[in-house]
């Protein structure tokens, strides 16, 4: 019976003022028991050892009873830039999209309330586009902070902005936000995107500048970049040379350390910029990535070379004992062999090249049903006979680049492959929405943890690692898949699937 109350509304109203004296009916209150019950539920799942997405995904469920939203959406914030590792309901689609540094987007979140109610424009186009869509015009959103260090933003979406002046709204979203941030403290399985302990959104220097360029924000990791306190620095010109937009800047500070310096236009501001900042001197890391490309290519490559010999050598010695099916078999294993060290090179000469474009041509419009049947009829034998095709008739075209799709799907199936057990089935489907055209391969393997549900698009990076691997490869695939996706403007995630295994899902915009 308690419960039953519990997950009963009432028509309620949260009232606000109209100018004076005129008061106006607002949408109902927040559902506080449902709150109560969520939180209790999110507390129980924490004693019982759960962490990271799975707390998450609890929290945004909470949160949607509570507020009453079609959709929500967790953004968390690396050095690099953020990405959706959490959304539910009409917001659900949007797992694993990247959003650019968080000088373009979490910029208004900085300057103003932490709780504030915003336009879904402030958002990247496709992003944008594709809530608009859905009939999700406005967003209520709370900034997730440590110590003054932005490291995420929950948004709530809303078809019509009638609850976003609500007070009790703006309260309880507020009261998840720092929900979410104790988690990141506690670093519980978080953070999901990004590497290190805690990775602020804002790890990256950050100054907001008016018109006049005099410095109105200056963050902690500025302060830390630089060694300037934010006494020393606001409201005086800002101490460093700023790039025109989407050009970068290397400055040499006075100790002579380097500085990489980009900025752009503060959203909503007339005039104010954001400029984000790095200590681009430190070469350790580039050091460390350089020894582990030539481990890692020295032992991928031993394998299939001393295959490829050892059968040769076997034809030219012993050609004249051999049988035709020996030398036939032979030869078919050379060949195999050969692909599999073709593939391997294209993937080590692709994940060095950053700078470059990956995927080659400027993305059009082409028919992702035909390219997919055509890409999995390419894929190595053993992979293609495990492939169960569960693709309809036709879609709306997709827009990308049509030639790197067997490269897209060769990586993500033999990454199936690797984890699944020999002989199971690894599908593929593909589905429309209003914005995108997506595909998915699914296994019924191992599955992926939560925490490793980003780290496994990191370069090199392997679930195992050290001479007890169970599964071989250079950490190479996934990372070359993302790259190669969100240069067409689409993005790649990982979940688990349900009753085990592992789902790839790519989305592509509509052609």
């Amino acid at each position: 019976m308690v419960l039953g109350r519990l997950g009963r509304r009432r028509t309620r109203y949260c009232p606000t003022f109209d100018g004076p004296g005129r008061l106006r009916g607002m949408p109902e209150h927040p559902d506080y028991p449902a709150l109560v019950a969520g939180c209790t539920a999110v507390l129980e799942a924490i004693n019982s050892g759960e962490q990271g997405l799975s707390i998450l995904d609890r929290l945004l469920r909470s949160a949607a009873q509570t507020l009453d939203t079609p959709g929500l959406a967790f953004v968390e914030y690396g050095p690099s830039g953020g990405r959706v590792v959490a959304a539910i309901g009409a917001a659900g689609w949007a797992i694993g999209h990247p959003l650019p540094p968080a000088d373009q987007v979490a910029a208004p979140l900085l300057t103003g309330p932490p709780v504030q109610a915003l336009e879904v424009e402030v958002l990247p186009a496709e992003l944008a586009h594709q809530l608009d869509g859905a009939g999700l015009r406005h967003v209520l959103a709370a900034r997730v902070e440590i110590s003054g260090l932005t490291i995420g933003a929950l948004y709530a979406f809303y078809p019509d902005a009638t609850r976003l002046d609500c007070a009790e709204h703006r309260a309880v979203l507020g009261f998840l936000a720092a929900g979410a941030a104790h988690l990141y403290r506690d670093q519980a399985g978080l953070p999901v995107h990004g590497d290190g302990s805690v990775v602020a959104a804002l790890a990256d220097g950050l100054a907001i500048v008016n018109r006049d360029g005099i410095v109105q924000l200056w963050n902690p990791a500025a302060e830390r970049v630089t060694g300037l306190r934010a006494a020393e620095v606001l409201d005086q010109p800002l101490p460093i040379p700023v790039p025109p937009p989407g050009q970068v800047l290397d400055h040499r500070l006075p100790d002579g350390r380097w500085l990489t310096i980009t900025a752009g236009d503060l959203p909503g501001a007339t005039g104010a910029r954001v400029v984000t900042f790095s200590d681009s001197s430190d070469q350790q890391l580039r050091d460390h990535d350089r020894d582990l490309f030539v481990a890692v290519t020295s032992h991928e490559l031993r394998t299939p070379v001393t295959v490829i010999k050892g059968y040769a050598d076997t034809l030219t010695t012993h050609w004249d004992s051999l049988s035709e099916s020996d030398r036939r078999q032979a030869a078919g294993v050379i060949g195999q062999r050969a692909g599999e060290l073709a593939r391997l090179v294209d993937r080590l000469l692709a994940s060095t090249n950053d700078a470059g474009r990956v995927g080659g041509s400027p993305p059009m419009p082409f028919d992702l049903v035909e390219a997919l049947r055509a890409a999995a009829d390419n894929l190595p034998t053993e992979l293609r006979h495990r492939l169960v095709v569960r693709l309809p008739e036709q879609l709306p075209k997709a827009l990308g680049d049509r030639a790197s799709l067997d490269t897209v799907l060769t990586e993500l199936v033999t990454n199936a492959g690797k984890y699944s057990p020999e002989g199971t089935p690894v599908e593929l489907t593909a589905e429309a929405d209003r914005r995108t055209v997506a595909f998915r391969v699914s296994d019924r393997g191992i599955g992926v943890r939560p925490d490793h549900v980003e780290r496994a698009f990191e370069r090199f990076w392997q679930a195992d690692s050290g001479d007890r691997r169970r599964y071989p490869g250079a950490g190479l695939g996934l990372y070359l898949v993302r790259r190669i996706v969100e240069r067409q403007n689409g993005w790649v995630s990982l979940r688990p699937r349900d009753g085990g295994g592992t789902v790839a899902e790519v989305r592509l915009p509509r052609g």
